[in-house]
């Protein structure tokens, strides 16, 4: 590998033993190592954020298996490139086709792969960014396995940070002092390729210095100067919907509305802009404005519908309304506190007052006792328990500090009295 080639290039691993990272999927006994040590793969799709490997996996798994390797990028290939694929691939065995980006198929140029996938003529590795189940279709995702590849976390990175600097020494012949990396690994948001990018540029603005020293304020000044080549592999498409998003949550429609002129202006899918504004009509609005959600479903819709260039007043239309609602997330604050409870608490049993008794016999032994139908009492309301007794009382919800969500709250406070005295 020629040293002009980026060091995420040049670094990364040939088999799994150097691979870093997705010990759920590669670890000892994990289910993918064990496809791959088996040498029968299915075909897949591997689902996961810029960064983690997902292209990296798909070159050391046809490498382990040492069969015909074929890859296309979804962005610069089309119908055409796949059927000249698959027609090399019928005179080979086991060939595997490599399709980074699968989510920007088209359904057309997803159909093409459905026969030889079916036929097992090609193993199919996709790579994608985004939901599957939004970007795949049905039938070819009815095909593969989704594995689902997770951010690094900092004892990942602070290893390949540790390739990296090994490498920069050989190669420069100077010595890297490393005296602080906390800006290295916020820089990198869990994206190895922004980490190697990073720390590959502060030694070469440096490359005049008899020793390279590395701090926090020497990359972030760093990286400010240099954006551009920073970003040579093009990862501020996930900053620009960063920022897009914070804004709408910040409630700056005019900073919303330049953010999604910027993802306008550079190509970005309409539907990947409306499905983040659909989650954030949710997480970040919720009951503090329901009709958020509603008109966000509506955009995604329209957005199918109309396509472009019409599909940008839509969704400037929607941006604009998001970032000037009332803000609540505490419909996502209490599924969290719930599902954190379960994974407490394990699966309690369902008080036998509130449990379904379609026999005799369950009514017997008491499912359904005790019941109080709320219909039947003054205004549709009774104080009963619908918690397990083991965590009964215990508060997952707590409403926004909105005007909606304010007479949510003394609407259960006048119901529940101290049970939900907010």
């Amino acid at each position: 590998m020629p040293h002009q080639a980026p060091l995420a290039e040049i670094l990364r691993p040939q088999n799994l033993d150097g691979y870093i990272g997705q010990e759920h999927l590669l670890g000892v006994n994990a289910i993918l190592r064990r496809s791959i040590d088996s040498g029968n793969i299915p075909s897949m799709i591997l689902w996961g954020p810029p960064g983690v490997g997902k292209t990296t996996l798909a070159f050391i798994i046809s490498k382990s298996l040492n069969r015909p390797f074929y890859t296309l990028s979804a962005v610069s290939s089309g119908v055409k490139d796949v059927r000249a694929v698959i027609d090399k691939a019928r005179e080979e065995q086991n060939a595997i086709l490599f399709i980074d980006e699968i989510h920007r198929f088209s359904k057309s140029q997803q159909d093409s792969l459905l026969g030889a996938v079916e036929t097992g003529i090609i193993t199919l590795i996709g790579a994608t960014t985004e939901n599957p189940s939004f970007e795949v279709i049905s039938p070819l995702l009815s095909r593969c396995q989704v594995y689902i590849l997770k951010s690094l976390e900092k004892e990942h990175l602070l290893k390949m940070l540790d390739l990296a600097k090994a490498f920069l020494e050989k190669k420069s012949g100077k010595k890297i002092e490393l005296q602080e990396d906390e800006a290295l690994l916020r820089i990198s948001g869990g994206d190895a390729r922004k980490l190697f990018n990073a720390i590959e540029l502060v030694a070469k603005t440096q490359e005049k210095n008899e020793t390279i020293v590395v701090t926090n304020k020497i990359v972030i000044d760093t990286i400010q100067q240099n954006i551009a080549i920073y970003d040579k592999a093009g990862e501020q498409h996930y900053d620009i919907i960063s920022a897009f998003i914070k804004s709408l949550r910040g409630s700056d429609p005019n900073a919303a509305v330049y953010w999604l002129a910027r993802m306008i202006e550079g190509g970005e899918d309409p539907k990947f802009i409306a499905r983040r504004m659909l989650i954030l009509a949710s997480e970040d609005i919720g009951n503090a404005n329901p009709n958020a959600l509603l008109l966000a479903n509506a955009c995604f819709d329209a957005i199918n519908k109309i396509g472009w260039p019409e599909g940008r007043i839509i969704l400037s239309q929607t941006a604009v309304y998001l970032a000037t609602s009332p803000k609540s997330n505490s419909t996502y604050m209490a599924i969290e506190e719930a599902l954190s409870k379960v994974h407490q608490t394990g699966d309690q049993p369902v008080p036998l007052h509130i449990r379904n008794a379609p026999t005799k016999l369950m009514k017997d032994i008491g499912y359904g006792k005790d019941y109080k139908y709320a219909h039947q009492f003054d205004q549709n309301f009774i104080d009963q328990e619908f918690l397990p007794e083991k965590i009964k009382g215990t508060k997952f919800y707590e409403p926004g500090k909105n005007v909606r969500e304010e007479e949510t709250r003394k609407w259960l406070k006048a119901r529940w009295g101290k049970k939900y005295d907010y």
